[in-house]
């Protein structure tokens, strides 16, 4: 699934850009295409984002979302202020998990520009001017030197997408190699057990047949095993083990 990740002010014409690339993208390809954003999920933008843990399950619930329609098939829009970039970072984990390309659309306006056409929505459609001022302060704009924010896209007001030059970031590229902490371990094999108990044998028949020549302090090689001292404390009559150098010494008999 390839990921457009839009980003920018409030009222910057975020989902007006989802909409074009959408249509775009319906009308030039056979995938199938998703808007992934806070209308979807019905969000009360004042609400919200005057309360920081609201926000996180917004955030939460979008990434969420995304990751339920990852493929390498489908493109998905992700329609949202998305102005912290860790959680721009978090998306790029799940691309990298996914083995599927990304691009980000960043659609900048002036915070002037932005607040104008905040005030010309229906008022059950703005946010407050103190929501307004405070998502501006603490919006963190994309870096293209950051894997996480490139391909960028940066879009002015009354620029026309550039959807062949997105369209070849998303269906032409290679994806991100995944890394270890984004790939999925290896099933233990079935035989797991039946090994463990073979080479467990083998270790024990080892030691009991060095006990039958060996005296306290002398090291025998154990198949299989490296870094590791087993001290047979007759004192005590119990087992113990400490790191050497791939040999183990018996220090008592049991």
């Amino acid at each position: 699934m390839p990921l457009v990740v839009i980003c920018g002010y409030p009222c910057s014409g975020k989902t007006k850009r989802a909409e074009e690339l959408k249509e775009y993208f319906d009308r030039n390809t056979e995938r199938k295409v998703y808007i992934v954003g806070d209308g979807a999920l019905g969000v009360e933008r004042n609400t919200v984002y005057a309360d920081s843990q609201k926000e996180k399950e917004v955030r939460a619930s979008l990434k969420a979302e995304v990751e339920r329609k990852l493929n390498k098939d489908d493109v998905v829009i992700l329609d949202s202020v998305n102005y912290i970039k860790g959680y721009r970072y978090e998306l790029f984990c799940l691309i990298k998990h996914a083995q599927t390309p990304h691009c980000l659309v960043y659609c900048l306006t002036s915070d002037e520009q932005s607040s104008s056409w905040n005030r010309s929505r229906n008022a059950d459609e703005q946010y407050s001017q103190d929501i307004f001022d405070a998502l501006v302060q603490r919006f963190e704009a994309p870096d293209s030197r950051n894997r996480w924010d490139s391909p960028l896209f940066t879009i002015l007001k009354d620029d026309n997408l550039p959807f062949e030059s997105i369209s070849d970031a998303l269906l032409k590229r290679r994806a991100p190699p995944p890394n270890q902490s984004t790939q999925s371990q290896p099933l233990t094999s079935v035989n797991f057990l039946y090994e463990l108990d073979k080479i467990t044998q083998e270790v024990l028949m080892e030691i009991f047949n060095a006990q039958k020549t060996s005296v306290p302090g002398d090291f025998i090689s154990v198949p299989g095993l490296i870094l590791k001292m087993l001290s047979f404390d007759g004192c005590r009559s119990r087992l113990k083990s400490t790191r050497v150098f791939g040999q183990y010494s018996i220090a008592g008999v049991i």
